[in-house]
């Protein structure tokens, strides 16, 4: 990844106990900001008495959305160059990774206390950095997204976080296929994934789809059982 980072702005919500024992991190979608998902720790927090919420902007204005953000351009959708749209997915991953430690670090927790949600070009984020992280997190909950460059995987795989993939079988923007064939990619790499398709649902996050990533979620920092 590269050195040349840029530090993310990101929103906090702090743990309803005060005391800081796991970090949820929110990876928004093309066009939006870290506002956008950070209001899904209203119905989370409540089951999360310890956890802070935290949702950086992506590192470039959106070309699309002057008020939102993008982590890469997206070639098919605002016109660029597909080179760019590489180069831009470097650059993001290394911002976010950066940013990831300094979470860590200034939270003050280890890296199986953190959890990744992302939706959309938050989830092919989550798991492009995840994956390739030296020490895996406790879990990644991916809504609506995709796998990026899976024939590299192989090579640059790192650490095998446990991944929850939740899609609606609507969605109208990242093809719902979008989901087994990222599933197929990762058990084949040695992951193990958890999925669920949300029935009659778009390009969104359906409450049905949101409690499993709850459930998921607290197995993953020892919360259950």
């Amino acid at each position: 990844m590269t050195t040349a980072t840029r530090r993310l702005e990101a929103r906090r919500r702090g743990p309803a106990s005060g005391e800081v024992r796991s970090v949820v991190v929110f990876l928004h979608g093309y066009g939006a900001d870290g506002a956008d998902l950070l209001g899904l720790a209203d119905p989370l927090a409540p089951h999360l008495p310890n956890t802070a919420f935290l949702a950086p902007d992506a590192p470039e204005m959106s070309v699309v959305n002057p008020a939102g953000f993008q982590w890469f351009p997206i070639p098919w959708i605002d016109g660029s160059d597909p080179a760019e749209a590489e180069a831009g997915l470097d650059r993001a991953a290394g911002d976010l990774d950066a940013w990831l430690d300094e979470v860590l670090e200034t939270e003050g927790i280890a890296p199986d206390r953190l959890v990744l949600v992302g939706f959309s070009q938050g989830t092919m984020m989550a798991l492009h950095v995840a994956l390739r992280r030296a020490v895996p997190v406790a879990g990644l909950v991916g809504f609506s997204g995709r796998l990026l460059r899976p024939d590299a995987l192989e090579d640059e795989l790192v650490s095998r976080p446990p991944v929850l993939l939740i899609h609606g079988d609507a969605d109208e923007v990242v093809p719902p296929a979008a989901l087994p064939e990222a599933a197929g990619a990762l058990q084949a790499a040695g992951l193990d994934v958890f999925a669920h398709v949300s029935p009659g649902t778009g390009h969104g996050i359906a409450p049905d789809g949101l409690q499993i990533a709850l459930a998921f979620i607290r197995d993953r920092l020892g919360l259950d059982g």
